[in-house]
């Protein structure tokens, strides 16, 4: 008996001894935080952006004192959040307990014991990775907010700066939900709100009401068994209907939002900008955005029945790089993932105008020719790869690079690829700013490879200015709330194309919707003819699962995507929706802007040619069409290469 009480005197003396270390640690700890300078938390991440004319678009701050907060909202958040909110210093043993026992049985950390204060410090100062590094610096802010701060203060500071589903602060969140001001909210609207940021994209009743009314019904139980409310109360508030607005007065849109993400993100991304820059309150960020551009850009998506279907799509001014429009979804109550700047699809045909111009580069020319027909490729290695052309349509004869172009015809891509050495067309797209890493392989022709709508975009600009790479960017300048500048853009322009050649191809561009090519096919984007008023260069590009469109003229580039976030395969009634955004995007912005197209070069020569072989024009030929060359290039009845028999016997060299 004796040896099972001097046991249970070790145990007991161990347990106290742990006892005293933790409650020394956490003292020392304490105090280390109190001599320590006080992390500011006023107005944090306040923070205004402005349009290109210098208007005010969106203000995150509305920073309300927590007395003039509805207590439905405050009642519902601690009993959701934090319910021991007043009796902690930063941590709820309890909850962390019970989450380390269920991480190590999951093995994973996807259950969380945040308490209030720690949510709190990892928005201001923190990302939300899921490591135990970031969640010791969570830990450590949390003691420095719990040793500088009052409990109503750090409540305070949450409130107004969580995120509701794309929405910071409660103020915001009450007026962008129901029009109304924070201290109005009634019990079944405060409830809805309150359960927002456990999974601000899931729990939007604006992204899907039927799981924000799960959500609202748990925020009601929560508060009912913390007696907040009575069961009468929790009951009558879970059947009220609510009705959402889904805006604010600061008329910021689903693709303005979108906007500002994108901005934010550049933001992180300057040197010379402190990372506690939105932490200083107040700064005032000034950005490219055009409001005609964005307008007719978001009313052209808006005026779609698109269903599922996804879209994304970039403005983009050629001549300085100043991004106009920006849209990253359909809707950012759904989902916040910016597609225009984060997601990278197969490119399809748009992958194209590089290859041509490096073949133009490499003594190509808008009549050279290649045979199109059904063909398979053979490799020494034994592969074989066999590109088929949309609708199976071939021309069973000699193609020019221009019918090429306007057919998008992928035997002759293909051909040209090979012809040129597959090397070619990952350097040219390098030198344009596509940052990928591509593989030097047959099908990258066709746009196999998936990059991101704004590189492919940025690097069209480069075809729109004459052969300039200028950086797209949201920012112009960054001023603090004293007026302090603290960046200023500065363009920065370098001539990295023959200035010729880009002009023959962007005439070339132009033939994918010109009469002069209907013939035993028809142009890609013939059906846009009727509806544009001006000149423009475009291509299209399309796989099962992801359709792009992107043109351009002197005065903007527009690239459009539509697909499916899940990669599925489109249906029938998918396949025009980013040609018509396109078109009535591109038509409304540049309405009053002038038609001035591109001037010829000095060293660029006019020729009438047979537009679907590229022989010279002769006297019978039904139809004939005005190609571009470089002076000394254009074809001559002695000077026509055949380059399908040159391919065979490159072929055949590298086999053997």
């Amino acid at each position: 008996m004796s040896d099972f009480m001097n046991f249970l005197r070790k145990i007991r003396r161990f347990f106290t001894s742990l006892i005293i270390i933790f409650i020394a640690f956490h003292g020392i700890l304490y105090i280390y935080c109190l001599i320590t300078p006080k992390i500011q938390i006023t107005r944090n991440q306040s923070y205004y952006l402005y349009d290109s004319e210098d208007n005010l678009i969106f203000n995150n701050y509305s920073w309300l004192n927590l007395d003039e907060i509805s207590d439905y909202l405050i009642e519902a958040t601690l009993s959701t959040e934090d319910r021991h909110f007043y009796y902690h210093i930063g941590f709820d043993y309890l909850r962390i307990g019970k989450a380390i026992i269920n991480n190590i049985t999951s093995k994973s950390l996807s259950e969380g014991a945040s308490t209030i204060t720690q949510q709190y410090a990892r928005n201001l100062y923190l990302n939300y990775d899921k490591t135990w590094k970031r969640k010791l610096e969570e830990a450590l802010l949390a003691f420095e907010l719990e040793a500088h701060y009052t409990k109503k203060e750090i409540l305070e500071g949450y409130l107004n700066t969580i995120n509701y589903g794309g929405v910071y602060g409660i103020e915001n969140a009450s007026r962008y939900y129901f029009g109304k001001s924070a201290a109005d909210l009634t019990l079944a609207e405060a409830s809805m709100l309150a359960g927002i940021p456990q999974s601000p994209a899931n729990n939007s009743p604006l992204a899907n009401e039927k799981v924000a009314k799960e959500r609202q019904q748990t925020v009601l139980k929560l508060m009912y068994n913390n007696k907040k409310i009575t069961d009468i109360e929790m009951k009558n508030a879970f059947l009220e209907k609510l009705d959402y607005i889904g805006e604010s007065n600061t008329s910021i849109t689903s693709g303005k939002l979108y906007y500002k993400d994108a901005v934010l993100s550049e933001l992180k991304s300057i040197p010379g900008i402190p990372e506690s820059i939105l932490t200083t309150g107040g700064i005032k960020i000034y950005t490219t955005l055009d409001e005609k551009a964005q307008n007719e850009l978001e009313t052209s998506i808006k005026n779609k029945n698109m269903g599922e279907l996804q879209v994304s799509a970039i403005l983009i001014d050629p001549n300085n790089g100043e991004i106009l429009a920006l849209v990253g979804g359909t809707n950012y109550n759904n989902s916040q993932f910016n597609r225009a700047i984060n997601a990278k699809r197969q490119v399809g045909s748009t992958m194209k105008p590089f290859l041509y111009y490096a073949a133009l580069e490499n003594g190509f020319t808008s009549a050279s020719s290649f045979i199109s027909e059904k063909t398979t490729f053979s490799f020494s290695n034994n592969k074989k790869y066999t590109p088929k052309n949309y609708n199976d349509k071939y021309a069973n004869g000699p193609l020019s690079m221009g019918a090429a172009i306007a057919y998008s015809d992928n035997i002759y891509a293909v051909k040209t690829h090979l012809f040129l050495g597959e090397e070619k067309l990952v350097s040219i797209a390098n030198r344009l700013g596509i940052t990928n890493k591509l593989e030097a392989v047959p099908s990258l022709a066709l746009g196999t490879e998936e990059i991101s709508l704004y590189d492919m975009v940025d690097s069209y600009a480069s075809f729109a200015n004459m052969g300039y790479k200028v950086n797209g960017h949201f920012i112009k300048k960054i001023e603090d709330n004293y007026g302090n500048i603290l960046y200023e853009y500065k363009p920065v322009e370098t001539n990295i194309l023959n200035e010729s050649l880009v002009y023959i191809l962007n005439e070339m561009l132009t033939y994918t919707h010109d009469t002069a090519f209907i013939d035993y096919n028809y142009p890609t984007l013939i059906s846009l003819l009727p509806k544009m008023t001006k000149k423009y260069a475009i291509k299209s590009g399309t796989t099962n699962t992801d359709m792009w469109i992107i043109g351009y003229n002197k005065d903007a580039v527009l690239g459009v995507w539509t697909g499916y976030d899940d990669n599925r395969e489109f249906s029938a009634n998918d396949t025009s929706f980013h040609k018509d955004i396109w078109i009535e995007t591109m038509e409304g912005y540049l309405k009053d802007k002038s038609n001035e197209w591109y001037k010829a070069p000095n060293n660029i020569v006019g020729v009438l040619v047979n537009p679907i072989t590229g022989e010279l024009a002769k006297d019978d030929d039904k139809k004939s069409k005005m190609f571009y060359f470089i002076k000394g290039t254009e074809p001559y009845t002695d000077n026509n290469y055949d380059l399908d028999a040159i391919f065979r016997e490159d072929t055949e060299n590298n086999n053997n």
